[in-house]
């Protein structure tokens, strides 16, 4: 029995049990996953400042689960503790962010994001610059309306990101968007759905990248 734990950085359970949910999707017969839920913190991370703060977290939740698992996900785009987590850890650790962006960039091609989180703009661009995709990089369209409202309105928060993702291909000549963040991974593989362009849904992506890693390391 594989098993890998999904971290989710914000303190929502409903959002950890979405992603669970996602992952389990992703991942082949013989898989276990199960969630792990930041105690302290914001439901939903939407500043800067609340990235850095899930960082000692996602060290903590990690460390203390990681004699018992086979791999980890960090579900928060943006990947807080994710790199500081696999220097520590003896077993393969893979943030969202990291994995749906070089997903998207395969093959050399251009992407874009499309997000509900202006705040989180430039560290976005320079998470992609510093994984060596900033030649790919078409930059971010952001939904229209409050963060936190989208999440709460499923279809609403479906058609807006769907409107970002279209803007992002037509206006920025992505030929992948990905859908930047854990508490949209539903949306996302709602949003795939509408269109020929690729729609990486950043759960699945970190599910195929970790399975990957994993395989490498047996080898």
């Amino acid at each position: 029995m594989t098993r890998i734990l999904l971290i989710n950085p914000n303190t929502s359970e409903a959002t950890t049990a979405a992603m669970v949910a996602i992952a389990k999707a992703a991942a082949p017969h013989g898989t276990e996953v199960s969630g792990a839920t930041a105690r302290r913190g914001p439901k939903m991370i939407l500043q800067a400042e609340e990235l850095r703060a899930a960082v000692p977290e996602v060290i903590d939740i990690g460390l203390a689960a990681a004699g018992e698992i086979d791999g980890i996900i960090v579900g928060a785009f943006g990947d807080p503790g994710a790199a500081q987590l696999r220097r520590r850890v003896g077993i393969p650790v893979v943030g969202i962010a990291e994995a749906s962006m070089q997903e998207a960039a395969e093959g050399g091609r251009r992407f874009g994001v499309a997000t509900t989180t202006p705040a989180l703009v430039e560290i976005i661009a320079a998470y992609a610059a510093r994984l060596g995709l900033a030649d790919f990089y078409a930059g971010i369209r952001l939904t229209a309306g409050d963060p936190l409202a989208l999440v709460a309105d499923p279809p609403l928060l479906v058609d807006a990101l769907a409107e970002a993702a279209r803007r992002s291909i037509e206006c920025d000549d992505a030929e992948a968007v990905v859908i930047g963040g854990g508490p949209l991974g539903q949306a996302a593989i709602a949003v795939a759905a509408r269109f020929a362009t690729p729609i990486i849904a950043p759960v699945p992506a970190a599910m195929r990248r970790l399975l990957r890693m994993m395989d490498e390391a047996k080898s």
